[in-house]
């Protein structure tokens, strides 16, 4: 005769039953495939040759200022254009400028749109969204994370093989990716001078993309020209010279 466990309707006990998958599955960057930038210099770089798909991917600014804000907001849109089906994008503030997402590939009829009054609901409405299923991807923008929040978030991405993004926004003076996180991946973008033009104009934005930290490789840093229109970035000087220049910017830093 079998005894069945009062202990498996516990919530608590369930809750630490996942805490304790995340960390085992730790090493694990998704079974969904991988999302290639197309970009060798990139693509060469990353474990894998590409970034996992069913795994959470945290981007930052560089800074608090506006512009790297909105660089490393652009970069995390990029992504998930280039991921086929509908994107839910999670917020707790309303300056998230459509149009502009737009011209990064993400037009609005691929986004649904959740507004959360604070962190803790938006990440609690990222999982739900990850745990979903049918989603592309689901971007968050979030202030504050922390391990245990991070881990359920890969945990619900690799059970369902939809790419999670973070985008960690200033709330303080503190760099945001000076927490400690679960994520697969760790971006930090800022804003750089664009090629000159012939003409008086605009010309095309132009990053520092910084790959703080990944698992199973090492990081690196390069200069890129933003996404496109189908959210692809481009190399904006000759690749014999990318890397130098790469190394030059991290020696001055």
């Amino acid at each position: 005769m079998s005894i069945a466990s009062p202990s498996t309707a516990d919530p608590r006990l369930n809750a630490l039953r996942a805490e304790v998958r995340a960390i085992e599955s730790a090493g694990h960057l998704g079974t969904a495939g991988l999302l290639a930038f197309g970009i060798a210099d990139i693509d060469e770089r990353l474990a894998g040759g590409g970034l996992a798909r069913g795994a959470l991917h945290e981007v930052a600014g560089a800074s608090a200022s506006l512009t790297d804000d909105a660089a490393a907001t652009l970069f995390a849109a990029g992504i998930a254009a280039r991921l086929e089906g509908v994107v839910l994008w999670v917020l707790t503030r309303r300056d998230l400028f459509a149009p502009g997402l737009a011209l990064a590939g993400l037009p609005p009829s691929r986004v649904i749109y959740a507004e959360c009054r604070k962190d803790e609901d938006a990440l609690a409405v990222t999982e739900e969204g990850l745990r979903h299923g049918s989603l592309a991807a689901v971007v968050a923008e979030v202030g504050r994370a922390g391990m245990t929040a991070t881990r359920r978030l890969q945990l619900a991405a690799e059970d369902s093989g939809t790419a999670a993004l973070l985008l960690r926004r200033w709330r303080s003076a503190a760099d945001p990716l000076l927490v400690p996180s679960a994520a697969a991946t760790r971006w930090r973008l800022a804003c750089v001078p664009s090629e000159p033009l012939p003409t008086a104009g605009i010309g095309r934005p132009r990053w520092s993309i910084e790959l703080v930290r990944q698992r199973g490789g090492p990081a690196h840093h390069w200069i890129m020209e933003g996404c496109d229109e189908a959210g692809r970035l481009a190399c904006p000087v000759a690749p014999q010279h990318r890397t130098a220049a790469a190394g030059g910017t991290r020696a001055a830093a």
